[in-house]
């Protein structure tokens, strides 16, 4: 399709639907096609600043700043309504732009919904404190939003990772600037229509689009910036941290992993195949809670391996808009020449290959950006393949024989984020959890998440917290307050 013809979209700055100020465009491509099918505006540092200056504004003289909080939640509920109802529209467009499967879209974006029905309903509850002073005094606290929160979120689940952020920041009461990733930016603009019907404020839900040096750094140093939200590579999550330093801006970061899935010889076997497959081939991989790394109790290693790739041989290959697909494309050229190098690399390291390892031999996966789901065996813990985060459908296996060498094969890993454990035994389970160093512990399930529950990780996986109570707590900041009842200041020049 001719550049010409492709449906050019706008970014979304202070209410208004508004053209880049460069007046460049990017293509974003369908992963199952590999063809273009819109133009997604190229933002530079002067869209940057009009919407971190609307951000602000409605932040200090707009109506959302001086809303009750449980007008504001009722806002949000609002639009929560609003995503549910438009959830198959939505998924499509994602579908469209990241190649994830369509079911899965369904689901997941019904399920965000739910986010903003959470912190809708939590933005009335955030209580202050009265302390129990030994002072003559009156001695409280209470929690301000604040101010404009800047988000920076991937491209493997784009309006899941938005919301993450976006819900707990506005329940807030801060105001906020997205970017999405350059792949990814058309349902994170599609929402924006949704924020109209809502009926938030102009200026408190703004999105613009781009490359990250281009406009996501300007947003990340703008003075105006009061907090930065990133989810996505350690290595760049590391450089914008560097950059909100600058100015102490407060920084919550959801970084890499490389996370351990851990099968003990009395598991139950069949479950926990279906556990590893989803935790890495899920997606296809490109999550960063991925079980990439397979600890196997060397008893049940062989016999593990030959369920786990039969089991995986039965998922269908193809187009992720069809209901019986399970392994759909790559999301973007670049990551699918990055997966395919990684299987190189672990050949070339002496891993044994006992699964896929190629583009698949499937006629309408000729086009588009599709890898086999992968299982290397005979994996050693310091391999590349084995230390790195791939983001693709590519398992390390690695056997294990005591509980103490997993726990040391699971930790030896400069990420955090999270761990899986399958055992019958609930002691055993009880120790994995504590002993892992992980952000999340799953025991007998895996990628299981919720609006109520703590995400964040450990070591080079981020700093911060997701969801829940302290999901919203990353947007505040906390003021103590002390009303006097002493009748004259004693000595001004004693404190204490």
């Amino acid at each position: 399709m001719p550049t010409d013809s492709l449906p050019k979209l706008s970014m979304f700055i202070d209410g208004q639907w508004v053209a880049p100020a460069s007046g460049q465009y990017l293509e974003t491509v369908d992963p199952f096609t590999a063809k273009p099918w819109a133009l997604v505006p190229r933002g530079n540092a002067e869209d940057a600043d009009r919407a971190i200056q609307a951000a602000h504004r409605a932040f200090k003289s707009g109506p959302w700043g001086k809303m009750h909080p449980s007008l504001r939640g009722r806002v949000l509920q609002k639009f929560a309504d609003l995503i549910e109802a438009n959830a198959d529209e939505l998924a499509e467009i994602e579908v469209r732009d990241n190649g994830r499967l369509l079911a899965e879209m369904r689901h997941q974006i019904r399920y965000v919904a739910r986010w903003f029905h959470y912190y809708g309903g939590l933005s009335d509850k955030i209580e202050g404190a009265v302390h129990p002073c030994d002072k003559p005094a009156l001695s409280y606290s209470r929690h301000e939003p604040l101010g404009v929160c800047v988000g920076i979120v991937p491209w493997n689940a784009p309006l899941f990772l938005f919301s993450l952020k976006a819900a707990p920041a506005l329940a807030a009461g801060c105001t906020l600037v997205m970017k999405p990733a350059e792949y990814t930016s058309a349902t994170a603009l599609k929402l924006m229509e949704l924020v109209e019907q809502a009926g938030f404020p102009n200026g408190v839900v703004n999105v613009v689009t781009g490359y990250g040096p281009e406009v996501g750094e300007p947003l990340v140093t703008h003075p105006l910036t009061r907090h930065v939200g990133f989810t996505g590579s350690t290595k760049t999550g590391a450089h914008l941290y560097s950059l909100a330093a600058r100015d102490i801006k407060r920084v919550s970061l959801e970084l890499g992993g490389k996370s351990p899935n851990i099968v003990f010889d009395d598991a139950n076997l069949d479950n926990a195949v279906r556990g590893v497959v989803g935790g890495i081939f899920g997606a296809v991989g490109q999550t960063c809670i991925a079980g990439s790394r397979l600890l196997i109790h060397r008893k049940v290693h062989d016999q593990f391996l030959e369920k786990l790739a039969a089991f995986t041989k039965t998922a269908p290959i193809g187009d992720p808009r069809h209901k019986d697909t399970r392994i759909g494309p790559i999301a973007n050229a670049m990551q699918f020449e990055k997966v395919l190098g990684y299987i190189d690399i672990a050949r070339q390291e002496g891993a044994d290959l006992i699964l896929g390892g190629k583009r698949p031999d499937i006629a309408e996966c000729q086009a588009g950006y599709f890898v086999e789901p992968t299982i290397f065996a005979g994996v050693r813990n310091n391999m590349r393949i084995a230390q790195e985060e791939v983001f693709g459908p590519v398992l390390a296996a690695i056997p294990f024989d005591e509980v103490e060498e997993a726990i040391e094969i699971a930790n030896d890993s400069e990420f955090g984020l999270a761990a899986g454990v399958w055992t019958g035994d609930m002691r055993r389970a009880l120790l994995m959890s504590e002993r892992l160093e992980a952000g999340s512990v799953w025991v007998n399930t895996y990628r299981d998440v919720s609006y109520t529950t703590p995400f964040g990780g450990y070591k080079k996986s981020g700093i911060g917290r997701e969801n829940g109570i302290e999901g919203i707590r990353e947007f505040l900041q906390t003021k103590a307050v002390w009303l006097s009842t002493a009748e004259e200041i004693a000595n001004p020049f004693v404190i204490g």
